[in-house]
């Protein structure tokens, strides 16, 4: 049990709140290294099942699309439930979908799993993070978390390690079923909790479900005629049906969140400038970073004829890039504002895209990709650090919280929507290299070849450079205050940009 509240400012991390940290740090640590594995396993998946760039594509967007539904309310439900329970359900559900994806005997059962997957993913990091927040406060609070974030971020450079070695030596099934032992764990040390802090709120926030459905809904709806349109045609009558409803809903959503008293996402919050603009960046840059990195994997492995192992090592500059200089950038936004690094780091990384859009046969790794993916990886970590902490530091303090899920789900949902994309784009390069759509590789497989690839490379560099445009214009360095923003709102953006600390006021 913590000490008397009283001291919890002055307190460090002891012995008593380690099992606390450990379990927040391994319910979040399995949540990111799922996310980060799963892109190198989609070859091998569409090998042993077929389906095409479509099975694919609904592989990486089952687990998003539960995921952007729910991120949003899962704070309210975590008070309204307890957070310990909440997190506890959210280990178990993320157990159960794991091992069914492991054990998944074909592609659909395999998507049915990854949606269930995401459902447990959308209380694992707020649930944790809540924990935390509610056990400390002050520097003690700050230390805490900037232990959760040091040991969450290595899952995302061991993470494409890891899934390329499991996929090779062993299945693409062992990336989902590494899971279980540090589920395991994590299960055993919450029994080992006080129940008592980490109950229900004393005051619950009511629960915004018809929201959540409106919003869970119409992207089913819009991302199911995306995918599926390019394998059924545009016209099918249930391609028609699900964009019309799913396109209905997410008119319906924001009506809702209007008039409802306690809404999901509250619309007065884009009445700040740099908040409004900062999430319209966030649209397109994380559209390009979904986009841009599946069809990077897809070509490498599919095309070029990388293993997995190959194709993890070849994504290491991205994460190793950040960890390395991020916070370098965080500073210097905080002194010169974040307009400039908005502005710069996504050009930057349109720059590498269109680097890599050269790749030709014959083909050279070293060549033609590796200096577009650091270029890329260096535009991003220019961006994001400053990104985060511009939107975040918009807002009231009061409500850093929420803002932060807004930010948080609009890049999930952005990333979403881009990947569901990912078909119509390939495909129209294809046609234009020689007549073939997604699919139709000559050998009924997924492959994305050159001309594929090539277009899909030069709409992420176009996506990049529209962020880069928005925040250009639109974002004021004058409305930048790095002194509202803590570690615990910038934490939960943690597994899309830098360490939080970075942004914690001396």
């Amino acid at each position: 049990m913590p000490a008397d509240p009283d001291d919890r400012t002055s307190r460090r991390v002891d012995d008593t709140d380690k099992p606390l940290v450990a379990v927040a740090v391994l319910a979040s640590f399995v949540a990111f290294l799922d996310g980060s594995v799963v892109n190198l396993a989609l070859p091998a998946i569409g090998r042993e099942f077929g389906g095409g760039l479509a099975l694919q594509q609904w592989v990486v967007d089952g687990y998003l699309l539960t995921l952007g539904a729910l991120i949003l309310v899962a704070g309210a439900i975590s008070d309204q439930f307890g957070r310990l329970s909440v997190l506890r359900m959210g280990l178990m559900v993320f157990a159960v979908s794991s091992v069914l994806c492991a054990v998944a005997p074909s592609g659909w059962v395999l998507v049915a799993a990854r949606c269930l997957q995401g459902v447990g993913a959308a209380f694992l990091v707020p649930s944790s993070l809540a924990m935390i927040n509610a056990h400390f406060s002050g520097p003690a609070q700050a230390r805490a978390i900037g232990t959760w974030t040091a040991w969450t971020g290595t899952a995302f450079v061991i993470g494409p390690l890891l899934g390329g070695v499991l996929v090779d030596a062993l299945n693409w099934r062992w990336i989902f079923g590494v899971n279980l032992v540090p589920l395991a764990v994590t299960l055993y040390l919450v029994t080992k909790l006080p129940s008592g802090e980490l109950a229900a709120a004393k005051r619950p926030t009511r629960i915004d479900f018809v929201g959540a459905l409106l919003n869970a809904v119409g992207l089913t709806g819009a991302v199911y005629a995306l995918i599926e349109g390019q394998r059924l045609g545009f016209s099918h009558p249930a391609v028609v049906a699900s964009l019309v409803i799913g396109i209905a809903c997410l008119v319906a959503f924001p009506l809702w969140e209007w008039r409802t008293p306690q809404p999901m996402m509250p619309l007065q919050i884009f009445a700040a400038r740099n908040f409004a603009v900062g999430n319209l960046a966030t649209v397109f840059l994380y559209a390009g970073v979904s986009l841009g990195m599946l069809v990077v994997g897809l070509f490498l492995q599919e095309t070029a004829g990388l293993s997995a192992t190959a194709a993890g090592l070849a994504s290491l500059p991205v994460p190793v890039l950040s960890f390395v200089l991020a916070r370098r950038f965080a500073t210097l936004a905080g002194t010169h504002g974040p307009r400039l690094f908005m502005a710069v780091g996504p050009l930057t990384a349109a720059l590498g895209y269109l680097v890599m859009a050269r790749a030709s046969e014959p083909f050279d790794f070293w060549t033609q990709m590796l200096p577009g993916l650091v270029m890329f990886g260096l535009g991003l970590t220019i961006t994001v650090s400053p990104l985060t902490a511009a939107i975040l530091a918009a807002v009231d303090p009061a409500q850093s919280g929420i803002g932060s899920a807004i930010n948080n789900a609009v890049s999930r949902i952005s990333g979403l929507i881009a990947i569901a994309f990912t078909g119509v784009i390939v495909a129209l390069g294809e046609r234009w290299g020689h007549g073939l759509g997604p699919g139709d590789d000559g050998n009924g497989g997924s492959a994305v070849d050159f001309q594929g690839f090539r277009q899909g490379m030069l709409v992420t560099a176009g996506l990049f450079v529209l962020a880069g445009v928005i925040s250009a214009v639109g974002i004021r360095n004058d409305r930048y205050d790095t002194s509202r923003v803590s570690a615990s709102t910038a934490a939960p953006c943690h597994d899309r940009s830098t360490p939080p600390p970075a942004y914690t006021p001396n």
